[in-house]
């Protein structure tokens, strides 16, 4: 059985502990009326599915109905060594595992950070992958297991795919730098660690989204001159629907649009 937090969607091992870690740090909350954990194997009960969708050539989204924990999806990228499913949802079935079979299996499963952790395990299980974990977040694995490897840095896990270690979120959140993306410009997937935002033209830089504490400007500068030294040209986000065409214009605005608010220029707006 693969038990998960029904907040984040983060597979756990047994013994259970009383409160999701996860979602007991300042970054994430747990449920007014207290933890709720859950299991694949109910989802399943109650008519889970997971729909694979063609975002872009070589680039499929995973999305389950209804959605698990935060929310996500998944996006599978093809190469012709291999595949990489980043950002695993909370959930798996058996549908979606022999679709992804039919695209090729995968070779690795990826996160931007502990909140997209997922059912991580289960999917490397399913279809005999590696599970990648950046070293300085390894302390929030909830469910050891002998696929996990850890990382740091930088390293290109397949033929045109880099995964980048750019901390501020989490010390280990990451990218995937993906250069047969957006037609051979290159794609950013690019997690919570530069979160598309629904206007379409914009990035968000944050320790916590639901609880709105900002990163400074410092941080937020690191990141976009890290940004800067890519090539890509769109940003794909991980909930449905989130993706800016003009990557690297829309995260050197959208940085300094962060920095001036967080350190007064606007002041006089407010």
């Amino acid at each position: 059985m693969t038990i998960l937090c029904a907040t984040c969607g983060v597979e756990t091992a047994e013994p259970l502990p009383e409160t999701c870690r996860i979602c007991a740090d300042e970054r994430q909350w747990v449920p007014l009326h207290g933890q709720i954990w859950t299991s694949v194997e109910e989802q399943l009960a109650d008519g889970m599915h997971i729909d694979v969708v063609e975002l872009e050539p070589g680039a499929w989204a995973l999305t389950s109905d209804p959605a698990v924990g935060i929310g996500q999806r998944s996006i599978l990228v093809q190469t012709d060594a291999g595949n990489v499913l980043w950002d695993p949802l909370g959930t798996i079935t058996d549908d979606a595992v022999e679709q992804v079979r039919e695209l090729g299996g995968l070779a690795f499963v990826a996160a931007s950070h502990p909140h997209m952790f997922g059912v991580q395990c289960a999917w490397a299980d399913a279809l005999d992958a590696r599970v990648l974990v950046n070293e300085r977040d390894a302390s929030w694995i909830a469910r050891r297991h002998e696929r996990i490897d850890l990382w740091d840095a930088e390293v290109e896990i397949l033929p045109g795919v880099r995964l980048i270690r750019f901390g501020g979120h989490f010390p280990g959140a990451a990218v995937i730098e993906w250069a047969r993306g957006s037609g051979g410009e290159g794609s950013l997937l690019a997690g919570d660690t530069m979160q598309p935002k629904p206007d379409r033209r914009s990035v968000a830089f944050m320790r916590s989204y639901p609880n709105n504490i900002p990163l400074s400007a410092g941080v937020v500068r690191r990141l976009a001159e890290q940004a800067a030294g890519l090539r890509f040209r769109r940003v794909y986000g991980n909930i449905p629907g989130q993706v800016v065409e003009d990557g690297p214009e829309a995260i050197a605005r959208s940085a300094q649009r962060h920095i001036d608010w967080v350190t007064g220029v606007h002041d006089d707006l407010t």
